[in-house]
């Protein structure tokens, strides 16, 4: 692991232009998923819905790895690694969203998922020594006082207290959860694996935990005959799953999790841009304080020196 990796080191400015494209496509990306996933709830259950998703997400991955001649070849051990970090990424993290997207508003849930940036940067240092510098911790900080704004000016659409606290439950178990599977990518034995195989193994084998999942919850498989569902599932699918995971595993494996999961940050503020677009969001004081406030303590962050905690 080299010294950008571990986070030690500052991101300099070419390397900075290396990860911008991944970064700002993940970021891109994930902020529109959130508008997609509110057009999956309705007729199908959400357990199906996901199962649908990571299905036809796997497919693509294992038929991309075949294609581009990755071994897809994993030892009954790294099979076991892949198959825990698929069911916390691909299962019970989008069980979470969808779950949490039927009581409060998608809006809400990006801006809960924001704080993934806290447990990565916490669990990073814990499991994989990279250390947190002072001044990641304040741009974190920044960040954040900007997310709580974003959090506050939801708060005003959000429905009953009981839907509210339902919605955010759920919100902090799939990112939770999430974390875990995140960390876990960007540790020892996952970067020994293929990335390629490694994300396609994880999502077959949380696909398979899904359908386990919907079948207990839901019985037999549920279908939506209208266009727009199978279109979102597709996106979901291709684009938000297959293209965005992989992306995003490139940068876990450049620059940490923690670093990485300041698309999780921006992704509120980008999300809320595209629903001015297509919902008619208006925009307050604070939601717009808060973008900047996230904005600024990203460029804050990512061009800290992290000090490094010891070896394990």
């Amino acid at each position: 692991m080299d010294a950008a990796t571990a986070g030690t080191a500052p991101l300099v400015a070419e390397r900075q232009v290396k990860l911008a494209l991944p970064f700002v496509l993940v970021t891109l990306i994930w902020s529109s998923t959130w508008l997609v996933v509110r057009g999956q709830l309705g007729v199908v259950p959400p357990a199906w819905s996901v199962t649908y998703r990571f299905g036809v997400a796997a497919a693509a991955m294992l038929a991309y790895a075949r294609v581009s001649g990755i071994s897809l070849r994993l030892t009954p051990r790294q099979h076991g690694f892949a198959a825990a970090y698929g069911i916390a990424q691909y299962a019970l993290n989008y069980f979470g969203v969808y779950l949490a997207e039927r009581s409060v508003t998608s809006g809400l849930v990006a801006v809960v998922f924001a704080l993934l940036l806290l447990p990565n940067a916490i669990l990073a240092r814990l499991f994989l020594a990279q250390g947190v510098s002072r001044r990641f911790v304040a741009g974190s900080a920044i960040a954040l006082g900007g997310i709580a704004l974003l959090f506050a000016h939801e708060l005003h659409a959000a429905p009953s207290a009981h839907r509210l606290a339902v919605g955010i439950g759920w919100s902090l178990f799939a990112v939770l959860v999430a974390s875990i599977a995140q960390v876990a990518q960007g540790s020892a034995p996952a970067r020994a694996i293929p990335m390629a195989s490694f994300v396609a193994w994880g999502m077959a084998w949380g696909a398979a935990f899904d359908t386990c999942v919907a079948f207990t919850l839901d019985g037999s498989p549920v279908f939506d005959a209208s266009p727009a569902y199978w279109g979102g599932t597709l996106y979901l699918a291709l684009i938000g799953s297959a293209l965005a995971f992989t992306l995003y595993a490139r940068l876990i494996h450049a620059v940490g999790p923690g670093r990485a999961a300041y698309t999780s940050v921006l992704t509120p503020a980008i999300a809320m841009l595209l629903s001015t677009l297509f919902e008619g969001y208006r925009w307050s004081w604070e939601a717009a304080l808060g973008c900047a406030a996230a904005l600024a303590g990203l460029a804050v962050a990512l061009r800290a020196r992290q000090s490094a905690s010891p070896a394990r």
